[in-house]
């Protein structure tokens, strides 16, 4: 595909820079939203230094796919998942400046949460139901990354208004189903974790439907 080759093709120049990233190709918005007031802790990491990803009751994160048994994949992979649940995190805090996101990303990929969160607060909209991702696989880039792929299925993710509490129901259709490509940037002098450099999404993909 066009979107994962032009990823995969500046990826390796990207990655020399600390902290580097591209221009935001990334979809202007994640589809759906909702939430509610109270919290539990859903698919939170439990390390120590790691920042708070806890979500509402109302919402749930789920990834399908099993951990790579390359370590170095397994942990590019586990810490893109984290950098997904941050951004719901945020989108739930409705707060655009939410730590967890940075924690786990640089560059382009912190823009473009910032970005998504953004547009959910000021539309006064946030997250319930369930987001799913699945089919992950990771392919090595250069001698530095590791680029995460996942197809997404948001049929059963909506919006739901902070005001209101009304929430926006959507019909099942091919808008449900998307591809992130994540490209992960491994630890480096005083960074202890793999984190998001850039991201990518496609929208309408016929191949991630279940």
């Amino acid at each position: 595909m066009p979107i994962v080759t032009a990823l995969v093709t500046g990826a390796a120049l990207l990655l020399t820079a600390c902290g580097g990233g591209g221009s935001d190709d990334a979809s202007d918005k994640i589809e759906g939203a909702g939430g509610g007031s109270e919290k539990s802790k859903t698919s939170a990491p439990a390390k120590p230094g790691a920042p708070d990803v806890s979500l509402p009751g109302d919402l749930k994160v789920e990834f399908g796919s099993s951990k790579s048994s390359d370590p170095r994949h397994a942990a590019a992979q586990e810490n893109a998942e984290n950098y997904i649940r941050a951004l719901n995190h945020g989108i739930t805090a409705q707060d655009p400046k939410d730590p967890a996101y940075q924690f786990y990303s640089l560059g382009n990929a912190t823009r473009y949460a910032q970005k998504q969160i953004k547009s959910w607060v000021d539309d006064k909209w946030t997250a319930t139901g369930t987001d799913s991702y699945y089919r992950t696989k990771t392919d090595k880039v250069g001698t530095a990354g590791v680029l995460v792929t996942m197809c997404r299925d948001q049929s059963k993710f909506y919006g739901k208004n902070v005001e209101t509490k009304k929430i926006r129901y959507t019909k099942p259709s091919l808008d449900d189903y998307q591809e992130f490509r994540l490209l992960m940037k491994q630890p480096k002098g005083s960074e202890k974790i793999w984190k998001v450099l850039q991201i990518e999404v496609e929208g309408r993909v016929k191949e991630c439907r279940r």
